[in-house]
């Protein structure tokens, strides 16, 4: 009984997830009792529903972006409240008591987990068609299987809740649990899951979601035959395809299933309490207008934070020219005394991917890519590279990539051994993705996160930094937790 009134606490979120689907019809009443709410189909959709908007909508995409790569050698952060969090991400002075540790990556996942267990041990007790049943039982072992590989990838090992009828104080599981864990849970739902473009909603999970979660957890654990395998399930697919214009596709008018390089998103929607709140922290101070970005008109009723983000110097300076990624980040701009500011200096240029001529006070409208199809072809370059050297697809995927950008083709000498392609991969998956979150990960599996904190003179950057602390709430509650190394 217990359990039924928790679910049906956590349901009125899940209503505005979904841009394109409608809200459920919860008439009759009766339905949503405490007896009966997980055997109805319109219950445990509910509840699956529930498991979407926690891994959707409940962290804020501007800590999603700004805690993986304000520590790297691509974000920066000056002023604000949020820089006192921020400053200790910057400095790798973090400690398990920092907030964003527990609210944006804990304690999200585990609540998407939490929801997927409540689906899958009721599912059988639902009276729907077969079909119906094992596909939310599929969606939620996938949702379940992504939360578990964003926790490993902050926290390394974490509990292993597969039940809500599990004790509050749970050990965590082993490197080796945790991941064939996540890799049957994916694989096993492979099969129940539709097509691409064939799912009830844009926004539910289907076979290239899935195999796009795997190709990622499997290229960040270093299981290289099986990231490239699961590249390629991807790409067989013949459905997803690289957008061909760069600058447009973060648009919002370019959103939804006809821009096929997004293969899943946070979405984002200005009425929406947790809308894309990033553009409203890369505007410079006193912003009016830039020359680079006519398109977009600024109201004084969009807000400008007083936090900053920004990018550093060398990296945008390592941009070519004609690159039109460069396009998307902000160099210049003239405040609103008319004076023209320059901004390519001093770690000060802004990142203008996700800026909305609809904003309304913080709230973007303006996705954020969780998986593109760019992702995609350069984990398979990189998986390939890894399992045999810079081969002739390998360089023809970065390629795909590069023209696309409007470079030339990767230069004979960053292909001409293992060694040299990997750093190709990391600068251009870089340029690729700059605030969408990736750089941290990038980093830390090609063994670069703390050497490169180290020659920026980050005294506190140690080697078991590579891990976030398990945030204090946990270890608190949790007696059985024990907290990683250094911390």
């Amino acid at each position: 009984m217990k359990k039924a009134y928790h679910y049906i606490a956590s349901l009125g979120l899940v209503f505005a997830m979904m841009s394109c689907e409608k809200a459920l019809e919860v008439s009759p009443r009766s339905e949503f009792s405490p007896g009966n709410v997980l055997t109805t189909e319109s219950g445990i959709k509910a509840l699956l529903f529930s498991a979407y908007a926690q891994a959707q909508t409940q962290t804020n995409s501007r800590y999603v972006i700004n805690d993986s790569e304000v520590s790297t050698d691509m974000g920066f952060n000056t002023g604000g409240a949020e820089n006192g969090q921020l400053i200790q991400l910057i400095n790798f002075t973090w400690d398990p008591s920092l907030g964003t540790f527990n609210d944006d990556m804990w304690a999200p996942n585990y609540r998407t987990i939490r929801d997927a267990n409540g689906v899958i041990e009721n599912i059988d007790n639902v009276t729907a068609a077969d079909a119906v049943k094992k596909l939310y039982k599929a969606e939620a072992r996938v949702l379940r299987a992504q939360a578990y590989a964003l926790l490993y990838n902050f926290f390394g090992p974490v509990p292993l809740r597969t039940s809500t009828t599990q004790p509050a104080e749970l050990a965590r599981a082993t490197d080796a649990e945790i991941l064939a864990f996540i890799e049957k849970e994916i694989t096993e739902s492979l099969a129940d899951l539709p097509d691409p473009g064939k799912e009830e909603a844009y926004g539910r999970f289907n076979k290239g979601v899935a195999n796009s979660i795997l190709a990622k957890f499997f290229l960040n654990t270093k299981q290289w035959q099986k990231a490239a395998n699961a590249a390629k399930a991807v790409m067989d697919f013949n459905y997803y395809a690289l957008n061909p214009d760069f600058v447009g596709m973060f648009r919002i008018e370019n959103e939804g299933a006809a821009n096929k390089e997004m293969i899943l998103v946070l979405q984002c929607r200005p009425e929406d309490p947790f809308g894309n709140w990033y553009q409203a922290g890369a505007l410079p101070p006193a912003y009016k207008s830039s020359p680079q970005f006519p398109n977009f008109t600024y109201k004084a009723t969009m807000s400008n934070f007083a936090t900053q983000y920004r990018l550093r110097t060398a990296f945008t300076s390592s941009f070519a020219a004609n690159d039109k990624r460069l396009q998307l980040i902000c160099t210049s701009y003239v405040n609103s005394s008319n004076q023209t500011i320059d901004l390519s200096t001093g770690d000060n240029a802004r990142s203008f991917k996700y800026w909305d001529n609809n904003t309304v006070g913080n709230n973007s409208g303006t996705d954020v890519p969780v998986y593109r199809y760019a992702d995609i072809l350069l984990t398979r370059a990189e998986a390939l590279n890894e399992l045999n050297g810079p081969t002739a697809e390998a360089t023809a995927l970065i390629n795909q990539v590069r023209t696309r950008a409007g470079i030339p083709n990767l230069p004979t000498a960053d292909a001409a051994t293992k060694e040299a392609f990997r750093a190709a991969i990391l600068r251009e998956r870089g340029w690729e993705f700059v605030s969408e979150g990736k750089r941290r990960e990038d980093l830390i599996r090609q063994g670069t996160f703390i050497s490169l904190a180290q020659a920026r003179g980050v005294a506190n950057a140690k080697p078991e930094r590579v891990l976030f602390p398990i945030p204090q709430v946990e270890i608190d509650a949790n007696k059985l937790c024990v907290q990683n190394p250094g911390y």
